[in-house]
């Protein structure tokens, strides 16, 4: 079963979090959120959310994929925590996904895991685009990198999230329990 690691931070933007971790979830994805500091983070809207761990705690385990929600000041916490950075250059390093939205992809641009590659983001979350296929499409994979835009590319990304670790016929399943109208 993969395992996928989901930092909050204070600030982060809700929609993308919890919706990413429900639909990994609906896909049979283990999925542990960990808090930066206090287990309750609270985010950009002023909703609570409770991790399951502590980062400290999550990173004793071992996981598949990383996905960093974004939402401000929430991307600015995750890229200004030394323990995520060496987390993001372990996991490019050991060939492990690594997923960004919203804000987010703007913490992978300044720890170089952009460079070279297709990559898209919240408007002008990611300062110095040189070097970057930069795309405004909802969901852009290129290798082992993920990114999407915002709240709105939520679903999808997740969706594209599921397909990626648990195949395209677990997505359908999760889509069509969802009741998302038809393209």
């Amino acid at each position: 079963m993969p395992a996928v690691l989901v930092p909050l931070a204070e600030g982060c933007e809700e929609i993308e979090a919890v919706t990413v971790v429900d639909l990994l979830r609906r896909g049979s994805v283990t999925v542990v959120t960990a808090s930066l500091g206090e287990r309750i983070v609270h985010g950009n809207h002023g909703i609570g959310l409770e991790a399951d761990v502590t980062l400290d705690e999550a990173l004793k385990q071992s996981f598949d994929m990383l996905v960093l929600p974004g939402g401000q000041p929430g991307a600015t916490h995750l890229g200004a925590d030394l323990r995520i950075q060496k987390l993001l250059k372990k996991m490019d390093q050991d060939g492990r996904y690594i997923a960004a939205i919203c804000a987010a992809p703007g913490v992978l641009a300044e720890a170089g895991l952009l460079k070279g590659k297709k990559a898209t983001s919240f408007p002008d979350a990611i300062q110095d685009k040189s070097g970057i296929d930069y795309l405004e499409a909802a969901v852009v994979k290129d290798g082992k990198i993920i990114t999407s835009r915002g709240p709105g590319t939520a679903m999808d990304f997740g969706l594209a999230l599921v397909a990626l670790l648990m195949g395209e016929e677990v997505r359908k399943k999760v889509e069509d329990r969802l009741q998302r109208p038809k393209k």
